[in-house]
């Protein structure tokens, strides 16, 4: 089958059958992810290694083709049509190709996104540092971009976007919204970052904090009147302030402690739980930047924040757990899905 056409038709299943998710490798049939689960589309035959390669050809452009093969593993976006977009990953496997192909959905608001409408109090903020965090595909940048959208729709800003690779595409509407991806259109986050100080930005959202010097510039945006959103690969609020402090050499962990205190907004902790009726349902974690956490963020003692947001929903934050309880009792997942995504299952059983 002609690559182009193959590709077409098999993100017009993921697509159809409503899936997140695409896998192509060589020696397998390809399969898509629905509501967190792999199935193997058992109609189509097993791809060889030449088969992958070409279909990889058709995804990327040439020079990206061509540092793929330098670097043996690739981010991209691919458009399909006007129909979707998709983030995508190829990588080497046991000598042939593997692709993971990630299907982007339409900017959605806060609310249809089920996710709780204080995150849009934090959208509204004139500057600060608001940080979205979980594992890798658990809605992070869907969260992200209903935020973008949020400002886009209600105030008149510049908003600039530095991601690897671009995904979400977003339309200008009140705002002006600049989207840079990187190694397209500037050279590294931190570059990039940098220069957003000289483009009258109001509003940055960084894809990911990748390092002490994209964190190191993001608070610094921060604190000199900007509101900065970004994502980090962690799995609470207490781990995110650890990482982002142990990411510095000691002699300046004491100065981003004390600029993380002052210019932190708010951490939310997401996951994707399978929902009873179909499809997939978040489960939260928000953590409120006020005087008793910033308290602790300054006096090295972040391992007692968990502690503060279960006693604190009064002040708007959220406990996981908690999240978890009202999914359970709304029906709308199951008491093991709701144990294997808690944390904290003794604390949970508490609560049930």
């Amino acid at each position: 089958m002609d690559p182009i056409k193959e590709i077409e038709e098999l993100i017009s299943t993921v697509i159809r059958e409503g899936g997140s998710d695409l896998h192509i490798s060589a020696g397998r049939q390809p399969a898509v992810r629905v509501s967190g689960e792999l199935i193997s589309l058992v109609k189509w035959n097993k791809h060889s290694k030449e088969d992958v390669v070409e279909i990889l050809k058709n995804l990327l452009p040439r020079d990206k083709f061509e540092g793929f093969l330098k670097n043996q593993e690739v981010d991209f976006s691919y458009g399909f049509k006007d129909a979707a977009r998709l983030r995508g990953n190829a990588f080497f496997r046991g000598g042939g190709v593997g692709i993971a192909l990630r299907l982007i959905p339409k900017v959605k608001d806060i609310r249809e996104l089920n996710l709780p409408p204080i995150l849009e109090e934090f959208a509204r903020r004139r500057q600060g540092f608001f940080l979205v965090v979980g594992p890798v595909g658990q809605g992070k940048s869907t969260t992200l971009a209903s935020m973008v959208n949020l400002i886009n729709n209600e105030r008149s800003k510049h908003i600039v976007t530095i991601e690897d690779p671009i995904e979400y595409i977003f339309e200008s509407n009140k705002s002006i919204i600049d989207q840079r991806e990187v190694g397209l259109d500037t050279k590294d986050f931190p570059v990039a970052l940098h220069q957003s100080f000289r483009q009258d930005v109001d509003v940055l959202m960084i894809g990911e904090m990748r390092n002490p010097e994209t964190i190191s510039t993001a608070v610094t945006a921060a604190e000199t009147g900007h509101l900065v959103l970004s994502t980090l690969h962690t799995n609470n609020a207490a781990q995110t302030i650890d990482r982002i402090i142990d990411s510095f050499p000691v002699g300046q962990q004491d100065q981003i402690r004390l600029q993380l205190a002052g210019s932190l907004l708010g951490i939310f902790s997401q996951r994707l739980i399978k929902r009873l009726s179909g499809g997939l349902i978040p489960a939260y974690e928000l953590l409120i930047n006020n005087n008793a956490v910033a308290n602790l963020i300054r006096e090295r003692k972040s391992q007692e924040i968990d502690i503060v947001i279960e006693t604190s929903s009064e002040a708007g934050m959220i406990d996981m757990n908690r999240s978890l309880v009202e999914l359970l009792r709304a029906g709308e997942i199951s008491i093991e899905d709701a144990y294997a995504t808690s944390l904290n299952p003794k604390a949970l059983a508490r609560l049930v």
